[in-house]
């Protein structure tokens, strides 16, 4: 009995070590799965890294070569081609941008049409919340051949004393709902890029709007209560100053459905010279802007 007990004791320890030598066998080549997969997932995002520094070299080395790009040959570059180019800035005061959180995990344009609720209880006017009229603005402006021909500046300032510069290569979004959610990611990024550039089409910028409208410029708000004045022959006349110099036009229009932005002290009051109205009746801020492009396109001879 006991020769049998010396011959089977040593038989379970080699058994046990058999087991646990198995089991770390299959731990092992676990983690070497494990580190394999990181490895790739590591290398796509080097691979991935590396695809946009050398698209980005690219571009760069394209820009040298070819120049800027049609988009960027819109926008003034340098002091003398603000002060002197033929060109009209046209400042949106006022518009109604602001987001609103209807319900949790969800942020929204604030609209009369979505949001007559939240209005309601925090006893604001419907006719105050109109982003719709800043969309019609913008796709008068940017769509205008004036625009496309690079002689158009475009700011957008917000009744949250919020300033916006507009690229003028922006597509504005055909439809109310895209557009609300393109300035929802504006106003909580403070930027939109391009998709397939590295260009920026909208962005936030430093107050107050003085600041970038050409110096020498002539100012001007558009009011119901200002100087009645026929449109194309002010325009004719005001852009020369009194040497005869052609200078930059900037034009103050009110992006509200009523009252008269131009005219407060937050808004257009600090930097306009004069308040003009080109008609007796009351028109929209879009028809105000389709004026502008519609006079000046046919004052420069450009379509």
């Amino acid at each position: 009995v006991v020769y049998l007990r010396t011959l089977l004791l040593p038989a379970r320890p080699t058994l046990v070590s058999a087991a646990t030598a198995a089991c770390g066998r299959i731990v092992r080549r676990r983690s070497m799965v494990k580190r394999k997969v990181k490895g790739a997932k590591a290398s796509a995002e080097e691979a991935d890294e590396l695809h946009k520094k050398a698209k980005r070299r690219k571009k760069g080395l394209l820009e040298r070569i070819d120049g800027p790009s049609a988009s960027d040959k819109l926008l003034p570059k340098t002091l003398e081609e603000r002060v002197h180019a033929r060109r009209v800035v046209v400042v949106l005061e006022k518009c109604a941008l602001e987001c609103v959180q209807p319900r949790k995990g969800a942020m929204e344009l604030l609209n009369s049409d979505d949001h007559q609720n939240i209005c309601a209880r925090s006893g604001r006017d419907i006719a105050d919340v109109r982003p719709d009229i800043t969309h019609q603005c913008l796709m008068a402006l940017l769509d205008s051949p004036l625009n496309k021909a690079g002689k158009m500046l475009i700011y957008m300032h917000t009744a949250q004393n919020v300033l916006i510069e507009v690229h003028p290569s922006l597509r504005v979004p055909r439809t109310f709902k895209r557009f609300a959610g393109l300035c929802v990611e504006l106003l909580q990024r403070h930027k939109i890029r391009a998709a397939g550039a590295n260009e920026t089409l909208m962005k936030v910028v430093a107050n107050p709007v003085e600041k970038y409208l050409p110096v020498g410029s002539q100012r001007f708000g558009f009011s119901v209560a200002g100087r009645a004045v026929k449109f194309r022959d002010f325009a004719a006349s005001a852009e020369r100053d009194e040497k005869g110099t052609e200078v930059p036009l900037v034009f103050a229009v009110g992006g509200v459905a009523r009252g008269d932005p131009v005219l407060e002290a937050q808004f257009g009051q600090n930097y306009i010279q004069e308040s003009i109205s080109i008609c007796p009746w009351g028109l929209s801020a879009a028809c105000c802007c389709s004026k502008i492009c519609n006079e000046f396109e046919h004052l420069w001879g450009i379509c």
